[in-house]
């Protein structure tokens, strides 16, 4: 298994060396874990062929007041990640969980999401912090203090970060993006479609990261901004007409866009671009040598669409001419944006209004 699974506690073997450090953390985890278990709930894992258990997340809902920290969050629908736990290996897993946070947290169409976590976690406190936690209490327990850390999905804080996963697509450049089918669902997860297994998707960084990295060949992909929004486009597989087989999957929001030759070394290249792009470290010394991909393009990968739009819809409903122009790199307009977001039946707390 190679992939967020969602296993019953009771199907899990809480004697498994992983949980060692929870244990030692909370005295009465192992209670806690029997009640789960008993009351029929479930957690998602992570596990590798090679490393076994790496992963592990735990969320709830909770309705109302949050009394047992100080001070207490106010009446409202808040997302509790209960227990989340990452063994780093190097491969963006902890990117990964927050993803699946916040696509619970929007689901239950939450005001907020909090975590408890001790200030000795200074590692896992700065990942929740890049993506929009902020220190809001502290809570006291026969642990010891906790940090408590919370998400709010009201308002925004004007970063593509810092409001991640939401977007805005305001006053920004809205273009569809081109990727091949042999790429796609490595590349971009959580949009891969029902007609394919689900054992392509490795635990390799590219895969579980919210950042990507698209090596593009097309110039005008270089004009592309901080904000602006991109639909990615999974080209035909060559089974059947383009019209059925090419897919609209997901919003990604870009970060920045860099030439290759901008790059002072090929080490430099590799550290920006290795870890967060399909290509192999010799595909993308190649690159670099030739320089015949020459825009990088680093997006933040944001919304998976519930359903996917086929070519013939995206032409029919949405209305992108058919062509003659390939569909590579195309400017969509803000109608043809909000069909795509309708159609794909996203959620609406996902805009920043």
């Amino acid at each position: 298994m190679t992939k967020l699974a969602l296993k019953k506690f009771s199907e899990i073997d809480l004697a498994n060396p992983f949980f060692d450090t929870l244990k030692n953390d909370y005295a009465e985890f192992p209670v806690w874990f029997q009640k789960k278990a008993a009351a029929g709930e479930a957690a998602y894992l992570y596990k590798t062929s090679t490393r076994g258990l790496v992963g592990f997340l735990y969320v709830k809902m909770e309705i109302g007041r949050v009394s047992d920290i100080d001070p207490p969050l106010k009446n409202g629908v808040h997302l509790k990640v209960g227990t989340m736990k990452i063994d780093a290996h190097g491969t963006k897993l902890g990117e990964r969980f927050v993803k699946k946070i916040f696509d619970h947290a929007f689901e239950a169409g939450a005001d907020d999401a909090y975590v408890t976590v001790f200030a000795k976690h200074d590692a896992l406190i700065a990942l929740y912090e890049r993506y929009g936690f902020k220190k809001y209490a502290v809570k006291n327990g026969p642990n010891g203090q906790e940090l408590v850390l919370v998400k709010s999905f009201r308002g925004a804080g004007g970063d593509i970060l810092l409001d991640y996963p939401r977007i805005d697509p305001d006053d920004v450049k809205i273009c569809l993006l081109a990727i091949y089918p042999e790429y796609h669902s490595k590349f971009l997860p959580d949009s891969i479609l029902n007609n394919e297994n689900f054992n392509i998707v490795e635990d390799v960084s590219h895969a579980n990261s919210i950042h990507k990295i698209y090596v593009s060949g097309i110039a005008a992909t270089g004009k592309l901004a901080r904000g602006d929004i991109l639909v990615m486009y999974r080209t035909s597989d060559g089974k059947g007409p383009a019209r059925f087989r090419s897919v609209a999957t997901s919003f990604g929001v870009v970060e920045e866009t860099r030439r290759i030759k901008t790059f002072v070394s090929l080490n430099e290249f590799l550290k920006y671009g290795q870890p967060y792009s399909i290509f192999s470290k010799e595909e993308l010394q190649t690159m670099y040598a030739t320089k015949k991909h020459h825009v990088m393009i680093k997006f933040t990968y944001n919304i998976a669409l519930a359903r996917r739009l086929i070519r013939g819809r995206l032409i029919e409903e949405v209305g992108i001419p058919a062509g003659p122009r390939r569909w590579d790199f195309l400017k969509l307009t803000r109608a043809q944006f909000d069909s795509i977001f309708q159609l794909g039946q996203v959620n609406e707390s996902y805009l920043i209004n």
